[in-house]
């Protein structure tokens, strides 16, 4: 894999949670406590550290206290390290006079913090989800392409594709359609051979539907010059 400490990771830390209610009503969806004494937030970082991404950044704005705190009091790296878990805090600036209008915005206002890193590639992860992953696999993968943007998709069924983005590829990975949450007919025309990722025919037959995972991977320079763009 291309040098780990050109690689940033944000993580996002998440809206109203309104479906976790009461556990959001005082903290945001990344805060709400996971196994006793851990927070959801602590999943991607864990994943983050393990896969030797130590540069994370967490953007938080709704119902922020909890987390800042609980991040503030558990990640700290020696002093001759290079890593860092940090807050990003939404705020109000010249240029940037509203506060995070969704993801792509919340990245394009942080953009102005991170760009002395000198890095050249940024993994972009949600703050509320419950999984384990290397993503020094899907970094080489990332590298090994050539790839403007990468995403990690998860074969699903249909109850639960109606939920996520949907994707198509080609036979060599490429995205060549996106749906975000089709229904009816829509969702029908998202269905592929799921078995070009190991599945088997059965298994693949009861989860016909790529859903994006919401994990990217950004080329630093594309990313700039995408969310440059009116």
């Amino acid at each position: 894999m291309a040098d780990s400490r050109k690689v940033l990771a944000v993580i996002l830390g998440g809206g109203a949670g309104s479906r976790l209610f009461p556990l959001t009503e005082q903290r945001s969806k990344p805060a709400v406590p996971l196994a006793g004494k851990y927070r959801l937030v602590d999943v991607p970082i864990s994943n983050c550290i393990n896969s030797d991404v130590i540069q994370i950044f967490i953007l938080t704005q709704y119902n922020s206290a909890s987390l800042n705190r609980h991040i503030a009091r558990t990640y700290r790296f020696s002093q001759f390290s290079d890593g860092c878990v940090e807050i990003l805090a939404a705020e109000q600036t010249p240029d940037s006079p509203q506060w995070f209008q969704g993801t792509a915005d919340a990245v394009r206002q942080v953009l102005p913090h991170i760009g002395d890193w000198g890095i050249d590639t940024l993994l972009i992860l949600s703050g509320d989800h419950l999984y384990r992953m290397d993503y020094r696999l899907f970094l080489a993968r990332h590298f090994e392409t050539n790839a403007d943007v990468t995403i990690s998709v998860i074969p699903c069924g249909q109850k639960d594709a109606e939920g996520f983005g949907l994707l198509k590829t080609d036979s060599d990975g490429r995205i060549i359609e996106f749906s975000e949450k089709p229904k009816g007919d829509a969702l029908e025309a998202m269905k592929v051979d799921t078995t070009e990722l190991g599945l088997s025919a059965e298994a693949a037959e009861k989860r016909p539907y790529l859903a994006s995972m919401g994990i990217y991977v950004f080329k630093y320079d594309k990313l700039v010059e995408l969310l440059g763009q009116d």
